[in-house]
């Protein structure tokens, strides 16, 4: 089923998101690292470094800088790819993939009071 949310819900729900975030006692992420995060679960397939800069509209620099972070914290692994030893593969991580979920509940926290008010079916 698809959903829409006006530009103010979105914009809101997007608050709500990182204003949870700040608040936990977890690490802070940059918002190219969330970048970078968030395609690397949300969107389906194998993710190098050249692909997420692509993808994303940075130099692959930028791209590495954020990976040493996520790997530093556990949120992605890097290793290399079997048919293209130049290339790196990016992989997702147990404790990514927890991120992944408290970021869910705390969407679906926020949208629950709202429901009916901006969503449309």
């Amino acid at each position: 089923m698809a959903r829409y949310l006006s530009p103010e819900l979105a914009v809101d729900v997007l608050r709500d998101i990182i204003v949870s975030i700040v608040r936990k006692d977890g690490p802070a992420l940059s918002s190219h690292q969330f970048g970078v995060f968030l395609t690397c679960y949300l969107k389906d397939g194998d993710h190098t470094v050249r692909g997420l800069a692509a993808e994303l509209g940075v130099s692959k620099s930028v791209i590495t800088r954020a990976l040493d972070r996520l790997t530093q914290l556990q949120l992605a692994e890097r290793r290399i790819d079997p048919l293209d030893r130049r290339s790196v593969i990016v992989n997702r991580t147990d404790a990514g993939l927890s991120m992944l979920e408290s970021l869910r509940r705390t969407a679906e926290g926020s949208l629950a009071p709202r429901q009916g008010h901006d969503q449309h079916a």
